[in-house]
């Protein structure tokens, strides 16, 4: 049970006490705050009847226990702990027994001060030792301290024990509270940037035929927000972390990835994230001059691992134009565009007078999903220039026709069942011809004006073959996209690369698939993700295993996968909003809607998502028809 409001963090277990082992306990900035807080009522533990998210930053534990005598089969006493990221937690006592019941309560607590990696590692250390502190306890070691206050004060403080004590008398019908307070020394109550009146996401929301589909977006915006960071040195630039409890911090590619995903529930995001990359850019003069670090990435078992910097350079303008045309304010747009000017000329640099982007740089081999990453960023790249007044979106689009001709006859694997894309080209110019949820990228050619797509890397019929390839069963595992495909050598359901569902490249999946016209196979994937979302709480993982759905059967949960996870949950706004198919245009003032016209899961209505910075809202109706029903004045509707 992972509660999140960033830098707050809280882990616990079903049963709802800290015992210490594992990843339990509150977290703030990575560092454990408290390991350890067991309650005791009347001597005993009470038994856990109940435990659930109450929303992204709490948890909610429900337990009883029986009291008052004479003994029977029925608890007389409830007891609720709510534990909230923010290091609060409120434990209270209603008592349904006909006499007043007289109750010593305990709780007992610990820390090490450790930090998450080194817990995650088995090299967390002995817990420390306590000292009384105001009304409540606290710990001390080199790296820190921290102390639990509670209201009510405790009757008694046991610093060699770790131990507060009460004593209630609760009348029939009664309760009693205590709130423990969780901090470090010195600090105040947490304010998470995603919980505050100014967050940049919209608070949308869908309703509709399907009642799962307003339960997924409204988890994946909780998510979001309870992900949400503030750059230190510039506390207006918000951005996502990469997901909890491993990666709570900045990650350039998801982050880029996720915002763009989440552009329907507004630009402020997007803005917030680009300043911030914008000023980690490199500016040293050489190769690497313009390229947004990033660090290596798990590749899976066919090739090395690839450069999260690579992707993200090629991101970030992609997410500049793109925002524009949702509504990112011109001077916004403006004072952004040098850095999609570094990235761009990085691109040149770095195919130089070749054709193809090698990943990692030099020398690396030539992966499919580069080279649509790269294609995508020229293009989009060079019609923001264009829309700008700067030069270089011819020479841009020259290059992107010249890679479209060339991957069109290099990196196709003709078969008797109609072909495949390659993963990739190695250095020697050997392709490396196993299937992957990789290829989805070649879906995803980015919007131009006019809600017009951009050309991609394959023609009509090999975009078609790509479609009946990911709808097979080698692909779709019934939940989802498996990484890689199920016959493929080296396969395995549980590989970050190697077969496991990752919801962020279903997503796109279903949004290329379906704005190319192939509906069937989209809905497919998307019923699939929506009903493992079901599984999952609506709080979808990064990923989770790629084994094969059956009657009756469950998505199998990835060990080691972030819940909530910042690509997870803003896919989870793609897969709803590209139900729409809203693709607008705020500089030429207009928005076209291209729904999927089968409808998959019936009516749905999507309101307070956030056009040209306005509210903006869209009914699609069970026959496919798309209606406008709120907009920012002066904004037409396009065809």
């Amino acid at each position: 049970m992972i509660c999140v409001a960033l830098p707050g963090l809280v882990i616990s277990a079903e049963h709802g006490q800290l015992t210490g082992r594992g990843l339990e306990g509150f977290y703030r900035a990575g560092r454990r705050l408290l390991s350890r807080c067991r309650l005791r009522v009347a001597g005993r533990e009470p038994l856990v009847v109940q435990a659930r998210m109450a929303a992204a930053d709490s948890v909610r534990f429900v337990a009883t226990l029986r009291a008052s005598s004479p003994a029977g089969p029925d608890p007389d006493v409830v007891v609720e702990r709510t534990r909230h990221a923010d290091g609060t937690e409120r434990i209270t006592l209603r008592s349904s027994a006909p006499r007043p019941l007289r109750l010593p309560v305990e709780v007992a607590l610990g820390t090490d001060l450790a930090e998450l990696g080194a817990i995650a590692s088995g090299a967390a250390g002995p817990e420390l030792s306590a000292d009384v502190h105001a009304s409540g306890l606290r710990w001390s070691g080199p790296a820190g301290s921290s102390s639990v206050t509670a209201d009510p004060p405790p009757a008694d403080a046991l610093a060699s024990a770790g131990l507060l004590r009460w004593e209630f008398v609760i009348p029939p019908g009664g309760s009693a509270s205590v709130e423990l307070r969780v901090r470090p020394d010195g600090a105040g109550r947490l304010r998470a940037a995603g919980h505050t009146a100014t967050g940049p996401l919209a608070a949308a929301r869908a309703t509709g035929d399907d009642p799962a589909v307003a339960a997924l977006l409204r988890t994946s915006i909780e998510d979001l927000r309870s992900l949400l960071l503030r750059d230190p040195a510039h506390p207006a630039d918000t951005h996502l972390a990469a997901g909890a409890p491993w990666r709570c911090g900045l990650a350039p590619a998801e982050a880029l990835a996720a915002a763009r995903m989440a552009l329907p529930l507004g630009t402020r995001l997007a803005a917030g994230t680009l300043r911030t990359l914008a000023r980690a850019q490199l500016r040293d003069p050489g190769p690497r001059f313009g390229m947004i670090p990033g660090p290596r990435r798990d590749a899976g078992p066919h090739l090395p691992p690839g450069c999260t910097g690579t992707e993200a350079t090629l991101l970030f303008p992609v997410l500049l134009a793109e925002a524009r045309r949702w509504g990112l304010p011109e001077h916004e747009t403006e004072q952004l565009l040098p850095a999609a000017e570094r990235c761009l000329a990085w691109l040149r640099t770095a195919v130089g007078q070749g054709t193809y982007l090698p990943d990692p740089q030099p020398g690396g081999p030539l992966r499919c999903e580069t080279q649509a990453h790269a294609h995508r960023a020229a293009l989009l790249g060079a019609d923001l220039l264009d829309a700008c007044g700067r030069p270089g979106g011819a020479a841009l689009r020259e290059w992107a026709e010249e890679l479209r001709t060339a991957f069109r006859e290099e990196f196709w694997i003709d078969g008797p069942a109609g072909g495949r894309p390659a993963a990739a080209r190695t250095p020697d110019g050997r392709l490396v011809p196993y299937l992957g949820a990789a290829a989805v990228h070649l879906l995803d050619t980015g919007l131009l004006g006019g809600g017009t797509r951009a050309p991609g890397l394959l023609d009509k019929a090999r975009t078609g073959q790509l479609a009946r390839l990911l709808a097979s069963p080698v692909m779709d595992s019934g939940w989802g996209l498996r990484g890689l495909g199920a016959e493929e050598a080296g396969y395995n359901p549980f590989g970050h690369r190697a077969g496991a569902v990752r919801v962020h490249e279903t997503a796109i999946a279903v949004a290329g698939l379906g704005g190319a016209g192939y509906e069937k196979e989209a809905s497919a994937l998307l019923r699939g993700v929506l009903a493992a979302a079901g599984t999952f709480g609506h709080r979808l993982p990064e990923m989770y295993a790629g084994e094969q759905r059956t009657e009756g059967s469950a998505p199998l949960p990835h060990p080691a996968a972030c819940r909530p996870a910042a690509t997870a949950a803003a896919a989870a706004v793609l897969l709803v909003t590209s139900l729409a198919g809203i693709r607008p245009d705020v500089p030429s003032g207009t928005v076209a809607l291209r729904p999927v016209r089968s409808a998959p899961l019936g009516e749905i209505a999507l309101t307070g998502l956030r056009v040209a910075e306005a509210p903006f809202s869209v009914r699609v109706s069970r026959l496919g028809l798309a209606l406008v029903e709120e907009a920012a004045d002066g904004l037409q509707l396009g065809g």
